[in-house]
């Protein structure tokens, strides 16, 4: 069993972190909302959320130790244990694996010597398979900390963990340029990234994504025809909306459809009552008890 409570930290850390929890909660209306960014900020203090940040969290909220706890194991953002100075994630969800990231996370497992979710000896990388980045367009993707590096393959990914390992300055295909994890904490604990050009850096969704964005707000998209711009759906009393101005007059609605087959519009379910077999009264089937009794 581990020793109760907790121990303190030290006095100069504990002021330190108390002036940083202080600012955190006043953002917040009500303190305990405080508490995901301030795990962000004990986990950048020593890498991982320790019993002692725990204690810290739940002093500074008025909550208990085991609701801190609860909410610490069920994020995976948060470490149980101490780890890397670079969370290498590969992901392993279903387009990026099939593009060969279970090939990189394999390799890179042999490579480093390590299984999921563990460090290298030197303390500098944590490896471990995750879930989907939404960044599909760029696949296989690999993050470090957070940041991303696109269109890996298994020969990029091992070169990427050996220039970490060798402190060999590494670029993210997009966004702010990388730091260690504890620094990417205290970031996410919502401090800002003090770093000269950090916060202009960035980087946008690949060109299928925001095809897709575009599509959905019914604009037409260069090397397309009219049959792939979405129709604007009807109003609340049945009548079409209002044509954008740069629509196309060609007759048709945006949708290539012929008007007659567009006018009406087909109703999802949740645009309107369908008729179903517990509402037709002249063929009643199913339960006949009212929902809920």
């Amino acid at each position: 069993m581990p020793q109760l409570p907790a121990p303190d930290y030290p006095a100069d850390v504990r002021a330190r972190l108390e002036a940083d929890a202080k600012e955190v909660i006043a953002r917040y209306p009500g303190s305990r909302s405080a508490l995901l960014p301030l795990l962000h900020l004990v986990q950048a203090e020593e890498g991982y959320v320790t019993r002692t940040g725990i204690r810290f969290c739940a002093e500074q909220l008025d909550l208990t130790t085991a609701e801190v706890t609860a909410v610490v194991t069920f994020y995976t953002m948060y470490r149980r244990r101490a780890s890397g100075d670079y969370q290498v994630g590969v992901c392993t969800n279903t387009l990026c694996a099939v593009m060969g990231g279970d090939a990189i996370f394999d390799e890179l497992k042999e490579h480093l010597g390590v299984g999921n979710g563990e460090t290298t000896e030197d303390g500098a990388v944590t490896l471990e398979h995750i879930e989907c980045n939404a960044a599909c367009d760029f696949a296989p993707v690999v993050m470090v900390n957070w940041e991303f590096f696109d269109n890996q393959t298994p020969q990029s990914a091992k070169r990427l963990v050996d220039d970490l390992r060798a402190g060999r300055t590494v670029e993210p295909t997009r966004g702010a340029p990388l730091c260690t994890f504890k620094e990417t904490a205290r970031m996410l604990a919502g401090f800002p990234d003090q770093r000269p050009g950090a916060v202009e850096a960035t980087g946008g969704a690949g060109p299928a994504s925001l095809v897709g964005l575009r599509l959905a707000k019914g604009e037409p998209v260069t090397g397309r025809g009219t049959d792939h711009v979405i129709a604007p759906r009807a109003t609340t009393d049945g009548t079409p909306d209002a044509p954008r101005a740069d629509a196309p007059t060609t007759g048709e609605p945006p949708s290539g459809r012929p008007a007659e087959e567009a006018s009406g519009g087909h109703p999802s379910s949740h645009d309107a009552p369908q008729q179903t077999s517990a509402s037709d009264v002249e063929h009643p089937s199913g339960p006949t008890a009212e929902e809920g009794e």
